[in-house]
């Protein structure tokens, strides 16, 4: 069992290079030899039932593993109760259009802390994950993993403990580590490979090594300001902010995991993809 790569959404090189609609995304993965999409509905579910299943299908053809990301606007810590509601409504939309295409995996924002304390943001936020566990459930979308995701801004609720703590909601539930929002709300927190064994120890220790070996993750370089964390996303190019693969591919080839690895650059998304597989294939043939 291996590690995939692949982009969230479509590279700038997607239109550049001729393809034009959905069912070309498999075709146009397969040049860089990734086999892992993120389909994005961060400004809401709009996915159309038979042409999400025949994208699915493509998918699967090509074998590539899907996930989606869920609305941004999704609060599951906001004090208002509506809107933690809704939140549990754009999950279970979200789910259903995974379903819909195959899709195993929902990536999910937390929210912010606003004036709560981050202890009471996070009760909210454990309460509507249980809660929309139990619609997903009843809607037999169960199979369908929620995976929490490490946030990039301070005050955003989703550092590494918070999302332990989310993810221990329900066995099912995989944690998003998104190791580029990690080092923004750390201010360049992951600077070398003890930096990085930190984290998959602590996933290991909070969730068990079932969980460990196949989380989900989001990695690209951020640029960060000095109180607020995350600003935005880079390219691979960029060396100034990281933080850096090759450490995080070490660990990974060695410990035997097999995360899927979704990367967020600015523009370059599958392209940056493809450098981190060849990264971690080099190590796996001890190149």
């Amino acid at each position: 069992m291996l590690a995939k790569f692949g982009p969230a959404g479509n590279s700038d090189s997607f239109l550049a290079k001729g393809y034009k609609t959905n069912k070309d995304i498999p075709k146009y993965l397969k040049e860089f030899d990734l086999d892992a999409y993120e389909y994005q509905c961060g400004r809401g579910v709009k996915v159309n039932p038979k042409a999400a299943n025949e994208f699915g299908m493509l998918a699967l053809e090509h074998n590539i593993a899907l996930s989606l990301h869920a609305p941004y606007y999704i609060s599951l810590s906001s004090i208002e109760k509506e809107k933690r509601d809704n939140s549990i409504r754009y999950i279970v939309e979200s789910a259903t259009a995974a379903n819909a295409m195959g899709a195993t995996r929902i990536v999910v924002h937390s929210g912010s802390c606003g004036k709560l304390s981050r202890e009471q943001a996070l009760d909210y936020a454990k309460d509507t994950l249980q809660r929309a566990q139990l619609e997903l459930d009843e809607l037999e979308l169960g199979h369908i993993h929620i995976c929490p995701e490490t946030m990039g801004k301070v005050n955003q609720l989703g550092d590494l403990y918070e999302v332990m703590q989310l993810c221990k909601v329900d066995e099912r539930m995989i944690p998003c580590i998104d190791f580029g929002h990690l080092n923004a709300r750390t201010f360049g927190g992951i600077a070398n490979q003890a930096d990085y064994a930190k984290i998959i120890d602590t996933i290991e220790a909070e969730l068990g090594f079932d969980r460990l070996k196949v989380f989900h993750s989001h990695f690209s370089k951020i640029e960060y300001t000095d109180k607020g964390g995350e600003k935005r996303h880079l390219t691979f190019e960029d060396t100034i902010y990281g933080p850096q693969f090759e450490p995080l591919a070490e660990l990974i080839a060695k410990k035997g995991l097999a995360p899927t690895f979704i990367c967020e650059s600015a523009g370059t998304q599958a392209e940056d993809s493809a450098f981190m597989k060849q990264i971690y294939l080099s190590l796996l043939k001890g190149e």
